[in-house]
Parts: structure tokens; sequence; C-alpha cells
């Protein structure tokens, strides 16, 4: 069963795991993932402990799955990990709409995303639900310590907009 939730303070180390396994796998078509894992563990837990508040959790038979986050709380996520051990479930899509249900209930029109630009697997999932690239670039990452090319998706969301201004009394 799928449970979606609001991550909590303690939830750093667990959380960070399932980011640093699913990181591991999709950095293993890309290579470098070995001379990058402690920076990219360490990356993990210090943004999970500091950005809890901003990270959504999906649980599968009550096991933390995977997570997402929208670390300003605008229409960008930040980050958007599903454990290896858990994907073909419909978990990703499951969360995906969450993220993206929360994003258009805080008036934002288009969800958008980043990531890197040869981890086809993420950007192929995204693509099947509806996001396009907008663009490419490659920016240093400082959590890394080295540049990065990534593409940058996004997706216009269904307006929850009835026309009307204001409050609909019924």
């Amino acid at each position: 069963m799928i449970h979606i939730r609001n991550a909590r303070e303690g939830d750093a180390n667990l959380l960070s795991e399932i980011g640093i396994r699913a990181w591991q796998n999709a950095m293993a078509s890309i290579g470098e993932a070995d001379a990058m894992v402690d920076a990219a563990r360490s990356a993990f837990f210090n943004f999970v402990a500091g950005s809890w508040i901003t990270v959504t959790v999906i649980e599968w038979n009550g096991h933390a799955a995977g997570w997402a986050a929208r670390e300003t709380l605008d229409e960008k996520i930040s980050d958007f990990w599903i454990d290896p051990a858990f994907t073909g479930h419909g978990l990703g899509t499951a969360l995906l709409q969450d993220i993206e249900k929360d994003i258009a209930a805080q008036g934002f029109d288009t969800a958008m995303m980043q990531t890197h630009s040869a981890n086809s697997e993420a950007i192929s999932f995204f693509q099947k639900r509806g996001y396009a690239i907008h663009w490419l670039s490659i920016a240093y990452n400082p959590k890394l310590d080295r540049d990065v090319p990534s593409v940058g998706l996004s997706k216009a969301l269904e307006s929850t907009d009835d026309g009307t201004y204001g409050l609909v009394l019924v």
C-alpha cells in the first residue's frame, strides 16, 4: 500500500540513504560515482537534516521508499529519489502527482525540475509524465565540487481556477 507523508525531523539518516542509493543507481550509467560518493552522502544528509520541512516521503507497505523536495517551496522540484529496490510499483508516479498537486495548489501553473543530462532514466520518466526539456547547461555544483551538465524540464499543470475571482459560495 502506498502512503505519502511529510518528512519528519528524525528522517535524515533514512532519507539520505535512500537518496544515495538512487543517486548511485542513476550515476552508474554516467560514471564517476565512486569518486563522488562521500561528497554526495554528506550533501544528502545535510540537505535532508536542514530542509526536512520541504521534503515529501512516499512509503510502500510501511517502508520509506522514496522522497521528493521543493527546497524553495516554489514550482521547482529540487530532489526526486526512489530507492532502486522499490521501482516498478508506481511510487514515482504517485509521488510526482502529489508534488504537482501541491505546486498547483500554491498557485503555480508550471512544475520544473532539472537532472544530469546523461540521466536518461530520469529524463524518460519525466517525459512520459508530460515534461519537456527546455534547456541544457553546465554549471558548477558546490555540493559535489564539480561542473555538472544538466537539462531543465517543465510541465504545464492543469489549472484548478474556476474562472471566478475570490471565494465561491455554494
